[in-house]
């Protein structure tokens, strides 16, 4: 599925791996909103790819904000009628604030609102939009963090990271709204799946002390592969680059 005639929208769109992933879908001819809540980073971001000849077009969107969003799906239902591709994109890692015996319950609750709470927000309001897609795909945006088989296994890096208890259990809960929607979307013909990009050279990871031989455009690679999907591909999965990734 590309073309002009698709339209995506990715939310968290002006930098990192969401911008990758507006780029990418743009790149294959698609017609692609690209989201952010700070207007003046969205239309840095835009006219950047509006550079390259993509065809892009700021949207405003906080996903914390209930009637921006609400304001956001109308303006796309107004301008273009309908939704074929939304890529939840936006995230946050809430700090360091998130050790287990010494949680800052704020923070923690800043990453959920964010990363869940702000995925169903957004979804719920564009799917009337999506329903009027002949074939509509959901990629939500979550983390290798929230394999609970990786974090259990004591052979895996993954058991051996600080403990967080903020961001990999958001993104574990992201990972079963996936499940649960990819169940109520399906007869409808709308695909939904859950990506883990891997860790990217990117200010999220930066801004956690890591500095990474991976790119944005990597890790964005696997989103774009769900967010382009057939009729018969697969719904209610957990993907990175390498196929599956264990629950």
């Amino acid at each position: 599925m590309n073309g002009t005639d698709t339209i995506a929208l990715v939310t968290g769109a002006n930098k990192g791996i969401g911008h990758e992933i507006a780029r990418q879908l743009g790149e294959l001819g698609m017609t692609v909103l690209l989201g952010a809540r700070d207007p003046g980073r969205r239309d840095e971001a835009t006219a950047k790819l509006r550079a390259e000849g993509l065809e892009v077009h700021p949207l405003t969107i906080d996903v914390t904000d209930e009637e921006g969003v609400r304001a956001a799906a109308q303006q796309v239902g107004e301008r273009f009628g309908r939704l074929d591709v939304l890529v939840n994109n936006a995230g946050i890692s809430g700090g360091a604030r998130q050790t287990p015996g010494s949680v800052d319950l704020g923070a923690v609750r800043e990453v959920f609102e964010t990363n869940v709470f702000g995925v169903i927000r957004v979804t719920d309001a564009m799917l009337p939009l999506l329903r009027r897609s002949p074939a509509g795909r959901i990629v939500n945006v979550s983390s290798g963090t929230a394999s609970m088989t990786h974090m259990t296994d004591p052979d895996h890096y993954f058991a051996r990271r600080q403990t967080v208890a903020g961001y990999p259990p958001s993104k574990a809960a992201l990972n079963m709204l996936t499940i649960q929607y990819a169940k109520e979307l399906r007869p409808l013909g709308i695909l939904v799946n859950a990506i883990a990009p891997g860790a990217c050279d990117t200010d999220f990871a930066r801004d956690l002390g890591m500095s990474l031989p991976r790119t944005a455009a990597q890790g964005a690679a696997v989103a774009v592969t769900l967010a382009t999907l057939g009729a018969d591909g697969p719904s209610g999965g957990f993907f990175a680059e390498d196929g599956p990734v264990p629950w």
